[in-house]
């Protein structure tokens, strides 16, 4: 992925707001309120406070380490290589476990407008995953300027759905508030990680800036106000609108803006929620191509299984395929993927309270370390996917370290292919190539 070092301060908070305004927007409004009800809304608030330190934190690393490696750098540097190996396995593995759950929610807005329910669904992940797999095997990519412009594309239509739906809000829509109980929010909390996966872009992206001390502080300020803003803004106007309606509903967008503006906007919906996705995926397919070569190159991960960036994007597509037949709920894959998100926020976190100074940024980091470990218990005994992962990532380095010499990996394999930075991540939604 390529570095612009010549990022503006609007620049890099647009940048900054892509990474994190994603796909969730389009579907989770619906998935909190199906496990919290309208005291989802609790679970919307959380997750934005959250953001702040969080964001702060990642910002303050970028700040001082401007590296394009991000989280996996930040724990490289404090824990070592192996823990750095680790995070990218989280990375790389969770990623074809997401596709299909990325893909169900445009799925849903087409089987809105086709029907055809599931199958549908089931056809709009084939079409998806199979286009972006081929344009990433003949290196055609969509840029990091169409991600973005699909970003505020998104954005404008979050503005215009709430300003034309909120006169149809109806306050007794609020009761009963917690029809689950309290813990439902707890549970949401957790689904909703989703949706704010991205802040760690905001550190890979630092390198990127003309003032990265100045400028990405400012920018992820920026950021985490027009983010919490959106977020909360359709999750409350989702819930006062539509109602007990919300929590069944597979394009709740969709059904908002109908109630607001009227028309034919469940096709107009869908176009971008498909768009939208095939720009999440092919960053995040891109991104893990790389990333599983650069381990692989390090003997982090098997040559044999991502040897090269194609081997790495085969991987990847099977494992997503896998994951797409496998009878696991929606609600649980969101779960262990928003696990192994979480755990990188733990130890990142980690990271920055033995790297950044002393004083209000390590304050700052412990407060956002306390609160992702909430989180990743919340997660619940989808958590354990996470950590799993981190132990046979761990048990693999430790049985390379024990073989012959002279079966150790070449240090270079196709050479040009690789992303320069062995801790390179998948990029994010609206992060530049």
């Amino acid at each position: 992925m390529a570095q612009n070092s010549g990022l503006s301060l609007a620049q890099g908070a647009a940048l900054c707001v892509g990474a994190v305004l994603g796909t969730g927007v389009i579907s989770m409004p619906a998935l909190a309120a199906e496990v919290a009800g309208p005291a989802s809304l609790v679970a919307w608030i959380a997750l934005i406070v959250l953001s702040a330190p969080l964001a702060w934190t990642f910002a303050a690393l970028g700040a001082r380490h401007p590296d394009g490696g991000g989280v996996s750098t930040y724990v490289r540097l404090a824990f070592g290589p192996r823990a750095g190996a680790a995070i990218g396995w989280c990375f790389f593995f969770a990623v074809p476990l997401g596709a299909p759950a990325a893909t169900a929610f445009a799925g849903g807005y087409v089987a809105d407008v086709l029907g055809g329910g599931r199958t549908t669904e089931l056809l709009t992940f084939l079409v998806i995953i199979g286009s972006v797999f081929t344009m990433n095997w003949f290196g055609l990519r969509v840029s990091g300027r169409v991600q973005l412009v699909l970003t505020g594309v998104l954005a404008l239509l979050l503005v215009i759905t709430v300003v034309t739906a909120l006169p149809h809000a109806r306050w007794d829509n609020l009761t009963p508030f917690t029809p689950f109980g309290w813990s439902g929010v707890g549970t949401a909390a957790a689904v909703l990680v989703w949706g704010f996966a991205g802040w760690e872009a905001v550190s890979s992206l630092a390198g990127s800036y003309r003032n990265p001390r100045r400028d990405v502080p400012r920018a992820t300020a920026i950021a985490v106000v027009v983010v919490g803003a959106l977020y909360l803004a359709v999750a409350a106007t989702s819930v006062l609108v539509l109602g007990p309606a919300l929590a069944g509903s597979s394009a709740p967008l969709a059904d908002l803006l109908a109630s607001g503006v009227g028309g034919p906007v469940r096709v107009f919906t869908a176009i971008v929620a498909v768009l939208l996705t095939v720009g999440a995926v092919n960053a995040y397919l891109a991104g893990a191509s790389q990333l599983g070569a650069a381990l692989a190159r390090d003997g982090a991960l098997p040559v044999r299984l991502a040897g090269t960036p194609r081997k790495a994007l085969t991987a990847v597509l099977l494992g997503s395929l896998l994951s797409a037949v496998l009878p696991i709920d929606l609600h649980t894959a969101l779960l262990l993927v928003t696990g192994c998100f979480t755990l990188v926020y733990v130890l990142g976190t980690a990271a920055a309270l033995r790297l950044l100074p002393r004083g209000r940024s390590r304050i700052v980091a412990g407060v956002g370390l306390v609160s992702v470990t909430a989180l990743l218990l919340l997660t619940g005994l989808p958590a354990l996917l996470s950590l799993v992962i981190v132990a046979a990532s761990l048990a693999y380095q430790t049985w390379r370290a024990r073989r012959p010499a002279n079966t150790a990996i070449p240090s270079s394999i196709d050479a040009g292919s690789v992303a320069p930075n062995p801790n390179t991540k998948p990029c994010l939604v609206g992060e530049p190539e």
